[in-house]
């Protein structure tokens, strides 16, 4: 079965590469790729029109602040935790070693309480969908699940197929479609897969500013905002509430100090 083509192919005729995040020009609004997008490397025909009254120092670049990059971005990305600018390779946290980046820690014991607290207030109505949930947890439903996720899911094709983890993604609330069948890398960021995820889906992301809303990826059992700078495999093996290839996972926007989703079914009823 063929698989499905993402992405756009660079508008320069030398190139042509496919990328899954393309860039559109602000000038000519041709689609390039990473090494083609600034308007110099393209050529674009509004820069050429505009070069009688331009000068070339009136360009304003922001160089990425990592070591040894050579980076340049056209817009501020701005890191919200250490305030420093990076090129669109080394914005996530863990991407830019970033001198606030606090290393994972074990969860408080009060955080524990209420995610506890939370699934013991559901018991009730997960025992009257025991039996419509019951063939899901097997391991032969499971196998099934996987099977058909691998049929019709979304993502980087080059991926090795072994670093590849499939989940169906339940969209947020008011988002066209409910869920979406994608897969991602296991060592990527939980930061990186939420980018990954936004631009599959066509979802506003405002993750890079600070006060806007976040959109988090969470938990479907607990409910929990899972941190950015966690790797996804972490996740795959965490020994309380583990994340399983071929499962469910919930993205949302939430407010900087929401932590939790508090009403998980919603988004599967």
């Amino acid at each position: 079965m063929a698989e499905l083509e993402l992405g756009r192919h660079c508008g320069v005729a030398g190139c042509r590469q496919l990328d899954f995040l393309p860039f559109v020009c602000d000038g000519c609004s041709g689609v390039f790729c990473l090494q083609h997008r600034s308007r110099d490397a393209h050529g674009c025909s509004e820069v050429n029109i505009r070069n009688h009254s331009m000068k070339p120092d009136q360009h304003r670049f922001y160089p990425c602040s990592y070591k040894d990059c050579n980076g340049k971005e056209l817009l501020p990305v701005l890191c919200p935790y250490c305030e420093k600018h990076f090129c669109l390779r080394h914005r996530h946290q863990s991407d830019h070693e970033c001198e606030k980046l606090d290393a994972p820690k074990p969860r408080m014991a009060a955080t524990q309480q209420l995610i506890k607290r939370i699934v013991d207030s559901k018991k009730t109505e997960e025992a009257k969908s025991k039996k419509r949930k019951g063939a899901k947890n097997s391991e032969t439903a499971a196998k099934v699940a996987l099977m058909k996720l691998k049929m019709h899911a979304c993502g980087d094709k080059s991926l090795p197929q072994t670093e590849r983890i499939y989940f169906q993604v339940f969209l947020p609330k008011g988002s066209k479609e409910k869920s979406k069948p994608m897969f991602f890398c296991s060592k990527w960021s939980i930061g990186k897969v939420v980018d990954f995820a936004a631009s599959l889906a066509s979802l506003k992301n405002d993750n890079n500013k600070s006060t806007a809303q976040k959109l988090r990826l969470c938990h479907t059992a607990s409910g929990e905002a899972l941190p950015f700078e966690h790797t996804l495999e972490t996740w795959l093996s965490d020994e309380e509430y583990p994340l399983y290839n071929g499962g469910n996972i919930i993205l949302e926007y939430l407010n900087n100090d929401v932590l939790f989703i508090e009403d998980i079914e919603s988004y599967f009823s």
